[in-house]
């Protein structure tokens, strides 16, 4: 979890040593106490940062930065204003910037999602040039942020990305070809895929990741047979290359194929981990003939007490249902963390064999005994709050939380927990009650602050206060995408439905999810572009079918 807020003094003090000192030649003669001029407008900058209302932010960053004249302020500045999207006071900040003697990629980025911002995409492939000519990676890598992050909708960054491939800026580095090549598919250009892939294929003949690249290309552009074709290539090569048959396998998972997946990473040297992952495929594909092979051939080596193969043989027990002998297992990991792991998963089973009384006795066992770690004593009281909502038992799973509690008074995974169970059961006041009480003790909670801003624009009409609430998320990770889909998700319901579609894109360009790809079809829909929804809504479907959002967005567009 994020970390508790730090004392005012201790940002102000973060603020302006966060450059670093310039050369002696390029220093500007500053006040030997800058905050002495820019103080007042610092102190108002950051409380109106921390309460979410980043316009004010910006406002007196940009102030605070003039007083002082320091170069920190002054890149900070610019860094809120065009996290509020105030292109104006980001333009004075950067000008300011430069005045003080600012360089480098840091600045070079700003430019860039500025110029970006403004349509100005001459200007933006210059900035975007110069992080690509960058010596090691780190150009590259920021050029790549601002592309996926500053562009003002996808069809804006195809096109830069697009000239950037004419113009051969893009590095001769593998790993730099194959981010572009996702960026360019994230953004749902197969046409430029196809270039990006064929570039690759020339600079790069004979690397197996290409053929990945080439597989997730066919594979997003519905021709799994290719794919599949692509994929069989590759891993005919792979080797005992470890890292490479896991990816190999996780475009065989992408694919539904879970054998192949699971055949993949049965080649080369076996270990804990590897063996784990061949069990969750086999179980995904419902192969209990060849998972009990698996497992007979682990048990028939599991003379020794190994903790970490005598988890694992429960694990598979588990998959195979014999929860008995899940059980045995369990009880028979001799220590180490591995044993208060076999303790709740015991739990579990228990459960699973009908034996709720023992499997709740023996969480009270372990809530209780002050020998174990309070994480995993605290763990027991969530696990014991899952159990009692499987059994539908609402007061147990109440009175879970609350022991928990008193045993923890206001542990956020607790509380987080239990707010998620009072938004289910639609009582919200409850569920901000409890997310409030995180933030009282962890004011920087990004999980808290982005699940209650969600929480009051999805379920009431308090939608300013949830956009601050979102904001403060939104400041300290800016490329999250639940945080971003939040951020779409409260403009969407603010009216402002143009600029929802720029930002739920974004998010479904990070991270395919179900939820983000319903609030993108709901907002098209909402919009007029009906078809265009059906593919968004389709999409969620293949995801999560069950995911609510989806269910409710269904239900309320008739799609």
């Amino acid at each position: 979890m994020p970390v508790a807020s730090r004392t005012l003094c201790f940002i102000l003090a973060a603020v302006l040593v966060s450059s670093g000192p310039l050369p002696a030649a390029e220093r500007k003669t500053t006040p030997a106490d800058p905050t002495s001029a820019s103080l007042e407008s610092l102190l108002v900058g950051e409380f109106a940062l921390q309460s979410g209302r980043l316009d004010e932010a910006a406002q007196a960053y940009l102030g605070a930065a003039r007083a002082a004249d320091d170069i920190a302020l002054a890149e900070r500045a610019t860094r809120i204003a065009l996290l509020a999207k105030d292109d104006k006071r980001a333009a004075q900040a950067l000008a300011l910037w430069r005045e003080q003697g600012g360089e480098g990629l840091n600045l070079a980025a700003a430019q860039a999602v500025l110029a970006t911002r403004r349509g100005d995409e001459r200007s933006a492939r210059k900035y975007l040039t110069q992080l690509l000519k960058a010596p090691g990676d780190s150009g590259w890598r920021q050029a790549l942020g601002v592309l996926g992050a500053g562009a003002r909708d996808p069809q804006q960054a195809a096109r830069l990305l697009e000239r950037l491939v004419d113009d051969g800026t893009i590095p001769n580095k593998l790993q730099a070809w194959l981010a572009f090549g996702g960026l360019a598919q994230g953004l749902e250009q197969p046409q430029l895929v196809e270039r990006i892939v064929a570039e690759v294929v020339k600079r790069f003949p004979g690397e197996a990741r290409v053929g990945l690249l080439r597989a997730n290309q066919l594979r997003e552009a519905g021709k799994p047979d290719e794919a599949r074709r692509v994929l069989e290539s590759v891993a005919a090569g792979a080797g005992s290359d470890a890292p490479l048959r896991r990816a190999i396998a996780d475009e065989y998972h992408g694919l539904g194929d879970y054998h192949a997946a699971e055949a993949v990473i049965a080649q080369g040297p076996q270990d804990d981990q590897s063996y784990a992952l061949r069990a969750a495929l086999l179980a995904q594909a419902e192969d209990k003939p060849t998972l009990t092979r698996l497992y007979d051939e682990l048990r028939g080596n599991a003379s020794q007490p190994d903790p970490q193969r005598r988890l694992l043989l429960g694990q598979l027990a588990e998959f195979l249902e014999r929860n008995e002998e899940a059980l045995d297992w369990y009880r028979g990991v001799p220590g180490g963390p591995q044993r208060l792991q076999a303790r709740l998963r015991g739990a579990n089973v228990l459960h699973e064999l009908g034996r709720s009384d023992e499997a709740y006795r023996s969480l009270r066992d372990l809530q209780s005994d002050a020998a174990v770690e309070d994480d995993a004593r605290r763990d027991a009281y969530l696990l014991e709050a899952a159990l009692r909502q499987k059994d539908k038992d609402d007061a147990g799973e109440l009175d879970a939380y609350a022991r928990g509690l008193a045993a923890f008074p206001d542990d956020s995974e607790l509380l987080y927990a239990r707010a998620l169970g009072w938004e289910r059961r639609d009582n919200v006041p409850r569920a901000e009650a409890d997310l409030r009480k995180i933030l009282v003790a962890e004011p920087d909670n990004v999980a808290a602050l982005n699940a209650l801003g969600y929480t009051l624009a999805d379920r009431t009409t308090r939608y300013r206060e949830a956009l601050q609430l979102i904001e403060r998320a939104r400041t300290a990770e800016p490329d999250n995408a639940a945080i971003i889909d939040s951020y779409g998700w409260v403009l969407y319901r603010l009216g402002r439905k143009e600029e929802a579609l720029v930002e739920l894109r974004r998010a479904l360009t990070l991270q395919k999810d179900a939820e983000i790809a319903s609030h993108l079809a709901e907002v098209l829909w909402e919009l007029g572009r009906k078809d265009e929804a059906r593919k968004y809504f389709e999409q969620a479907r293949k995801i999560d079918p069950d995911n609510r959002s989806l269910k409710r967005a269904l239900e309320k567009t008739g799609a």
